[in-house]
């Protein structure tokens, strides 16, 4: 039965072990991590913490691990015990308004040059397409998306800033993603959103989730600093269940 799992064991620490699955990332991956992710939490005692990734979990438990043998075999009768062909998508579509203006949009001229398409086409093709989140790091509020258009693909800058503006919305290789607060970066940045991404005060302090998609809306620079001094700028959100 191992032979044929779709994915291999490794203990990364006395209390962890990762599952990784050995293929390119899909939506139809990104349901099956969600779900064994699900499960694996509500059949395993003394769980910490699970860690998706692109084709992974990181399983962390609370104490070391003394019975290896008997966790993997329990797992993989999890795993066929479960009926991934009729996984329930719960899933909710974000709109988010960013400002593409100049001031923003640092690296969109450079990029709209090397890529050959005007900084209309840019923008208009960036807002067009319906992004997945796959995963949230590397930072608190980090959206993993995928979906970038592959027009707009560019590489990463050689050497990151050392201080990209909170709110930045960027491209770097094959992916689009948003700053939640400011830090290094390597992306090339187009824009910025005045919605907050991350908030530790609230029970969930990003409003999106893995399996949730994504899109972005523009908004001119007046309206960008308007969301910013209102009371309450996730208003502004658009949700689309």
């Amino acid at each position: 039965m191992n032979k044929t799992l779709p994915f291999t064991f490794f203990q990364m620490h006395p209390n962890m072990i990762l599952l990784e699955w050995q293929q390119e990332p899909s939506s139809g991956l990104l349901q099956e991590l969600l779900f064994l992710k699900k499960n694996v939490k509500e059949h395993f005692n003394g769980i910490s913490q699970i860690t998706q990734g692109y084709c992974s979990l990181l399983i962390q438990w609370k104490d070391a691990i003394t019975n290896l043998s008997d966790i993997k075999n329990k797992l993989i009768f999890l795993y066929w015990s479960l009926d991934f062909t009729s996984i329930p998508e719960k899933s909710k579509h974000w709109n988010l308004p960013v400002c593409y203006d100049k001031f923003f949009a640092i690296d969109l001229e450079l990029l709209s040059s090397k890529i050959k398409l005007s900084k209309d086409a840019v923008i208009s093709i960036h807002t067009q397409s319906i992004y997945k989140v796959y995963f949230i790091g590397f930072l608190p509020g980090f959206l993993y998306l995928e979906g970038l258009n592959s027009r707009l693909f560019f590489p990463r800058k050689e050497s990151p800033r050392m201080d990209t503006p909170k709110g930045a919305v960027a491209i770097g290789g094959k992916q689009t993603g948003i700053y939640p607060n400011q830090s290094p970066g390597g992306w090339n940045i187009i824009g910025n959103t005045p919605i907050p991404l991350f908030d530790p005060n609230k029970k969930n302090p990003c409003f999106a989730v893995p399996g949730d998609t994504v899109s972005f809306y523009p908004i001119t620079i007046e309206e960008h600093q308007l969301i910013l001094t209102n009371g309450n700028p996730l208003s502004y959100l658009k949700e689309k269940k």
